[in-house]
């Protein structure tokens, strides 16, 4: 039975990386893979890079207002598994879609996310709760802090100084520096209390 499966984690975990392998292992066995990203993830264009080199095309990179089950019905049905990344960015309604693929399709959809967003406050990204709510097999993607610990918190950092309100999405005008960093939450909280500088 094909199934809905969710792989999250903190940035720099290698979501990126664990999708390229996936496509390569169906594609190694002669298999048909569609690759596929938000549009709202604007860093690279059409391509899915990984912070140590490896890096693929996608087949569709898609707008908030797409319908994912008709496109991958009417352009993608012959495919063995869809492979999305940044499902963070999807609308609630897109993850049923996703879902209403793996049902009514029979093709396994493996989304890729990050949980929770920079702010830690509010319910987070809104694509990654629904897909949490609905994945059929769930797994975290482990990655450390810089003081080794395991890092679970998204953190956003604007000239150096780490920040907890603002936009979900902030692209880089060039004006401000901005670093995103996976922190474990001792040194979350030790940075939002300005212990760690």
């Amino acid at each position: 039975m094909s199934k809905l499966y969710l792989r999250y984690g903190a940035m720099g975990c290698g979501k990126t990386m664990q999708l390229i392998q996936v496509a390569f292992n169906y594609k190694e066995r002669g298999h048909k893979v569609c690759i596929m990203k938000p549009s709202t993830d604007t860093k690279n264009g059409t391509k899915l890079l990984t912070r140590i080199g490896p890096e693929i095309d996608t087949d569709l990179c898609f707008s908030r207002t797409a319908n994912l089950f008709k496109i991958v019905k009417q352009q993608f049905a012959h495919v063995d598994c869809v492979l999305i990344d940044e499902a963070q960015f999807l609308t609630p309604a897109q993850a049923d879609q996703l879902n209403e693929i793996v049902i009514n399709l029979g093709i396994p959809v493996m989304a890729y996310s990050l949980r929770l967003n920079f702010r830690q406050t509010d319910g987070g990204f809104e694509g990654a709760t629904r897909l949490l709510q609905i994945a059929h097999d769930i797994e975290e993607i482990k990655t450390i802090c810089d003081c080794g610990r395991k890092a679970t918190r998204q953190s956003r950092f604007l000239n150096g100084k780490l920040v907890t309100e603002g936009p979900d999405i902030l692209i880089d005008d060039g004006s401000t520096e901005i670093v995103y960093r996976a922190l474990c939450p001792k040194c979350y909280y030790e940075y939002a209390k300005g212990v760690k500088k």
